[in-house]
C-alpha cells in the first residue's frame, strides 16, 4: 500500500498514534490479521482525535467489489475536517465505467463516519462535490468535505449500534421464513430524500427480479473484460487476503487446503476451470433461495449516488438491527454494453418513473457470516 503523505496513523502496541514517514511505505505486520479493523474501530475510543475516532468506523462502510476506494485527507491548517476523496486507482473501469457504484461506497462511508461521531455527541456536515460534480468518472476533486461540530452538537444515531454487527450475506436465505411486510416499512423509515426505497415480497415480482439478476449474472460470468475484472481481484487464501485486504476474499475453511494444493487458483476461475463451475452451481441456488428484494432510487446526479450511499449502509444496519441478512446485487444496474438488455428490464421493473435504480439487494433470514477483511484506518488516512 503506497499513498503519499506526510505523515500517517499508524497501530503500535495496541495503541494509536500518527507517526511521521519519510517516504511512501507503509510497513505492516509480517502477517496482519485482514479482520483486526473490525475490532479496531471501538478500541480507536482513545485515540485523541474525533475524525481519527469516526474514521476507525468508516473503514467497515459496504463498498462495491469491496475496493474500499477511499481516501480521507486530514488538513493541519482545519482540525475540524476531512476532505473524503476518491482512490483513484481502486475503481471498477469495465463494470463501474462511469463510477456510479463507487461512488455510492463513498456516500456509505462519509455516512457511517458521520454516524460514529454522532455517537460521541459530535455533528459532522457533509458538503457533497465542493468543487463541483465530475464527469462522466470521478477525478482527483474532492467527493464530500466533511466538517466536524462542538461536543454536544449531535445526539447519537441508534442506526450506529449495529455498526460492528454489518454483514453482507452471500448464501442462500430461509425460504420457510417469509419476511413481513412491516419489517420492509422498517427500512424504508430510515430512507431520506432524495432516495426512494422500494422493497418486495410478492411472489410474482420476486420471480421476475430473480430472473433478471440471473440472466445479468450469466451475461457478466460470459463476458470477458467483466469476468477477468473479478477474477483479478481475487484474493487466493488467508495469506493472499492478509497480504491484500480489499477485492474479493476466496479464504476459509475448506479452501484453504484447495489453495496450498494448487486446486484452487487464478486460473480455474476462468470459463472451463473448476472454480469457474463453482461459482455457477453456487449462485443459481442461491438466489432462488431469495424470500424478498429491496432497492433504492434516485435522479442521475452525482450528488444523488452519494446519497444513495448515505441511505445504502442505513438500510443495512435497520436490516441487522432486525436480524435480517442483505446480499448486494450489482450485476443488473451495471452500464457496460452487454448488460443493457437487462438494465432496461430491472430499470423497467423498479423504476418506471424513470429514475436511476442504484442498489438492489436479496433480503431474508440466514446463518451469521463473518466480517470482510479491510485495510487498517491509517492505511486510508493522508495528513496535508
Amino acid at each position: 500500500m503506497s499513498l503519499p503523505r506526510r505523515s500517517l496513523l499508524r497501530a503500535a502496541s495496541g495503541a494509536l498514534a500518527l507517526v511521521p514517514l519519510g517516504g511512501v511505505t507503509v510497513l505492516r505486520a509480517a502477517d496482519p490479521d485482514p479482520l483486526a479493523p473490525w475490532a479496531e474501530a471501538p478500541r480507536a475510543a482513545a485515540h485523541p482525535d474525533p475524525r481519527i475516532r469516526a474514521l476507525s468506523w468508516a473503514v467497515l462502510a459496504p463498498n462495491p467489489h469491496n475496493r474500499q476506494p477511499w481516501i480521507a485527507e486530514l488538513p493541519a491548517a482545519a482540525p475540524d475536517t476531512v476532505v473524503l476523496r476518491c482512490d483513484l486507482d481502486r475503481r471498477l473501469p469495465v463494470t463501474d465505467p462511469f463510477d456510479r457504484q463507487i461512488t455510492i461506497g463513498l456516500g456509505a462511508f462519509a455516512e457511517l463516519c458521520r454516524l460514529a461521531a454522532a455517537e460521541e455527541g459530535r455533528a459532522v456536515a457533509v458538503s457533497p462535490f465542493p468543487e463541483g460534480e465530475p464527469g462522466p468518472r470521478l477525478d482527483g476533486r474532492p467527493v464530500a468535505i466533511l466538517r466536524f461540530g462542538a461536543p454536544g452538537s449531535a445526539a447519537p444515531d441508534p442506526l450506529f449500534r449495529q455498526a460492528a454487527a454489518r454483514r453482507s450475506a452471500k448464501r442462500p436465505y430461509d425460504t420457510a421464513r417469509p419476511v413481513a411486510a412491516e419489517s420492509l416499512a422498517a427500512l424504508g423509515r430510515v430512507v431520506a430524500a432524495p432516495v426512494r426505497f422500494g422493497g418486495t415480497t410478492d411472489p410474482d415480482r420476486v420471480a421476475t427480479i430473480r430472473d433478471i439478476a440471473w440472466r445479468s449474472w450469466q451475461i457478466e460470468a460470459t463476458t470477458e473484460a467483466a469476468h477477468l475484472e473479478s477474477v483479478n481481484l481475487m484474493r487466493f487464501g488467508r495469506t493472499g487476503v492478509a497480504a491484500n485486504p480489499d477485492g474479493i476474499s476466496v479464504w476459509g475453511p475448506g479452501i484453504e487446503e484447495g489453495v496450498a494444493a494448487g486446486q484452487i487458483t487464478r486460473e480455474s476461475m476462468l470459463p472451463g476451470g473448476a472454480g469457474y463451475r463453482f461459482m455457477i452451481e453456487r449462485y443459481a441456488p442461491m438466489l432462488a433461495a431469495t424470500p424478498a428484494y429491496v432497492w433504492l432510487t434516485t435522479g442521475r446526479g452525482r450528488a444523488d449516488q452519494l446519497a444513495a450511499g448515505r441511505d445504502w449502509l442505513r438500510v443495512n444496519l435497520a436490516a441487522t438491527a432486525a436480524g435480517l441478512s442483505v446480499h448486494p446485487l450489482s450485476q443488473a444496474l451495471q452500464e457496460f454494453p452487454e448488460v443493457a438488455g437487462p438494465y432496461a428490464e430491472m430499470h423497467g421493473a423498479l423504476a418506471p418513473d424513470g429514475a436511476t435504480v442504484q442498489m438492489l439487494a436479496r433480503l431474508g433470514y440466514a446463518a451469521p457470516v463473518p466480517p470482510t477483511p479491510r485495510w487498517p484506518v491509517e492505511t486510508r488516512i493522508r495528513a496535508v
